[in-house]
């Protein structure tokens, strides 16, 4: 019946995108335009505050930190933004000088009487500092926890001395939270500030209608970029429509309202993919393109190793772990759970994170046969009932939570499967998700499937979630392995380099050595473009990439 449902809907909206213009034809003749999405409401647009991925996509185009990433590189790049290049580093890393270009500007604003705003390294001291104003609550102040000084040594160049090196630090210069703003701004409308976005990015606010529709003109004072010899930005402007419903998204897409969509729902897949993920053949036919994304995102199911049934360091603990490692059945996961779309997780790292290496191979693959050997030789026997008890013969059952939804009892279903097939029994305990975390956090909970998304781009985001100092925080496996420690605090020191590259391959022996977690997949986003779209490529990090956009002149096909 689905799959029927699916067929006619798909063949009424293909029918639809031949019937009209699509959308960019039409009012604004002339004129370069995109039509986007958000898929949630919009807040207030203040780099400080805002903390939502709606709020941050707008802000990434209307607002400048000092870097940015380079658009095409892989793995990522950061280089300059208003920077008129990458810092000094000085003081045995701990102080970075940056060097301002001197064609910023903010957009015009009544709060500045008339003058060309010239952005200059006070307003970068006075924007980053404003992060630690007590009225804000800013979600971004720890970003700065590491920050001994700000100061601006002259009119164009700023200085940021660290109380120790940190070599993610750069990182956080690339986030919209550290773009700069402007003091007349902020003083002229106060409270109100984010209502009045005025940046020095490639757009600026044409129309605001709340949670509704955005429109944002091209800043054609936005100081001299290029793209593959064109002047960015390329658009003349982008209409924005927030659309919270999933199948308004993907009718809107195949109806030409959208130039692209990002994520397919796993819902709606057979709408626009085969089973084995191809584009369907009637959107083929129209030009539509197909482009699977890697995101920056891992699920793993991770132990408690303080609980006194599953955790501890012993060969008889790290048999029981080790054997539910081998139980998992990750391609039946991938295949059925993920609909296709997704990696199995070989380490922590998802493709496209700096310290990843794709030359690394697990030592830990689906074997039952070989989970049951090693259960038996531990002494994990099994009873009339056909489960294991513990070595000394009492009762085995592990107690999983598990997130009350739908997806979540199919998860949960899942694990039944694997972990009977080797002769474990368990129960699952379901609750909201927000719950769970907390009672993982006093570690109250034995075993959890959960996922991490990457705050930034590099692997120390993902391995400091066994350091063992971060228990009772995101470490929520407690997981305390001083081999590990270690490892992590001698890898934290260095940038990207085959040296540390080397030292988080040997972290990743150790998760496979202790398993405190089970790893399980790398998400894939399944993006679809217009045929019209140009220069289209999702970025790793970056929430958009409409700076450099283009679209081509369409008529009704």
């Amino acid at each position: 019946m689905l799959k029927t449902w699916a067929a006619a809907v798909l063949a009424l909206a293909v029918a639809a995108v031949t019937a009209v213009a699509p959308a960019n034809a039409g009012a604004h003749a002339g004129q370069k335009v995109l039509h986007a999405f958000l898929s949630t409401g919009e807040t207030a647009l203040d780099p400080a505050v805002a903390s939502d991925v709606a709020s941050l996509s707008l802000l990434e185009n209307l607002f400048d930190p000092l870097l940015r990433y380079d658009y095409l590189a892989r793995p990522v790049k950061l280089i300059p933004n208003t920077a008129a290049a990458m810092p000094e580093l000085s003081d045995g890393g701990k102080t970075y000088t940056f060097h301002l270009r001197q064609d910023v500007y903010f957009t015009p604003d009544a709060a500045f009487h008339g003058v060309h705003r010239q952005a200059t390294a006070d307003d970068y001291v006075y924007s980053l500092k404003r992060l630690h104003d007590p009225a804000l609550k800013s979600p971004w102040l720890y970003l700065f926890d590491g920050v001994a000084g700000i100061e601006a040594v002259d009119k164009f160049t700023l200085r940021i001395r660290l109380k120790a090196p940190d070599p993610n630090f750069l990182f956080y210069l690339a986030m919209p939270a550290t773009s700069v703003v402007a003091r007349e701004v902020v003083q002229a409308y106060g409270a109100q500030a984010g209502n009045h976005p005025i940046g020095t990015g490639p757009f600026k606010i044409g129309s605001w209608q709340r949670s509704d529709q955005i429109v944002l003109l091209a800043n054609r004072d936005f100081r001299p970029t290029e793209f593959q010899g064109q002047r960015l930005p390329i658009l003349d402007r982008i209409e924005i429509k927030i659309v919270e419903e999933y199948q308004s998204r993907v009718l809107g897409f195949l109806n030409g309202e959208f130039d692209f969509l990002e994520q397919v729902p796993e819902s709606m897949k057979e709408m626009v993919l085969t089973a084995d993920n191809h584009l369907q053949p009637e959107l083929a036919r129209k030009g539509i393109v197909l482009a699977p994304f890697p995101v920056l995102q891992t699920y793993y199911m991770w132990m408690n190793m303080d609980d006194p049934l599953i955790g501890g360091y012993s060969k008889k603990k790290l048999a029981l772990r080790r054997a539910i490692a081998l139980g998992y059945n990750s391609a039946e996961d991938i295949a059925q759970m993920k609909k296709g779309l997704a990696l199995p997780a070989v380490t922590p790292l998802p493709p496209n994170v700096l310290g990843n290496d794709p030359n690394y191979r697990s030592p830990v693959a689906y074997d039952p046969a070989l989970a049951n050997a090693l259960l038996d030789r531990y002494g994990y026997r099994k009873g009339k009932n056909g489960y294991r008890a513990q070595p000394d013969g009492k009762p085995l059952t592990l107690v999983m939570h598990s997130e009350a939804s739908t997806v979540g009892r199919l998860r949960d279903e899942l694990w039944r499967k694997n972990l009977n097939a080797i002769g474990l029994n368990v129960t699952f305990k379901s609750d909201k998700k927000t719950e769970i975390i907390k009672a993982s956090r006093l570690g109250s909970v034995m075993m959890f499937e959960t996922n991490w998304v990457a705050d930034f781009p590099d692997g120390d985001n993902f391995y400091q979630l066994l350091y063992g100092p971060n228990a009772g925080r995101a470490n929520y496996a407690r997981f305390n392995l001083p081999a590990y420690n270690q490892r992590y605090e001698q890898a934290r020191l260095l940038g990207e380099s085959p040296q540390r590259t080397a030292l988080y391959d040997e972290l990743a022996q150790l998760i496979h050595a202790y398993t405190p977690w089970v790893l399980l997949t790398h998400p894939i986003s399944a993006d679809l473009q217009q045929p019209w779209l140009k220069n289209y490529r999702r970025h790793p990090v970056e929430f958009t990439n409409w700076r450099y956009l283009d679209v081509a002149a369409h008529t009704a096909h």
